[in-house]
């Protein structure tokens, strides 16, 4: 059984299929991301975390309009157009999280205020660290055999 995927995990698919060429099948992506991250996952596995099923549709949407013949023949203009094509789906995948994210705040600010919390005392600053003392808590653990 493959182990769940993490964060940066999903971050790598993303940026893979960011730059994908070629069609993009679920089972050409299973088998890329088996050899990106060294565990094979489902389609199933994949299509349920939002960010890869996000970044599949739009690399699927671009990948099916894009021009079987491109613009121009040298390798500079081919280069270049794969790079535009590369920061347009950047670009729009960045969109689509940015807008999930000020959804999943919305709903932060909502039950905050359910709860009394009003904006002042959300935007208090966190409390500072004072390492110092951390550092010489620890010592005297060690030193001493304590448990803190």
């Amino acid at each position: 059984m493959a182990k769940h995927l993490t964060e940066m995990n999903i971050r790598k698919i993303c940026e893979m299929m960011d730059g994908w060429r070629g069609p993009l099948t679920w089972r050409a992506l299973v088998g890329a991301v088996e050899r990106l991250i060294g565990q094979r996952y489902t389609r199933q596995a994949l299509n349920s975390h939002e960010r890869i099923r996000l970044a599949y549709t739009l690399r699927k949407k671009v990948v099916t309009e894009q021009p079987t013949q491109s613009i121009g023949s040298s390798n500079e203009t081919r280069a270049m157009q794969e790079r535009i094509t590369r920061l347009e789906i950047e670009r729009a995948h960045l969109a689509r999280e940015n807008e999930r994210l000020l959804g999943r705040i919305a709903v932060w600010a909502y039950n905050a205020s359910l709860h009394g919390l009003d904006e002042e005392r959300l935007n208090r600053p966190m409390p500072s660290t004072d390492r110092d003392r951390t550092k010489t808590k620890v010592l005297k653990s060690i030193k001493g055999g304590k448990n803190y």
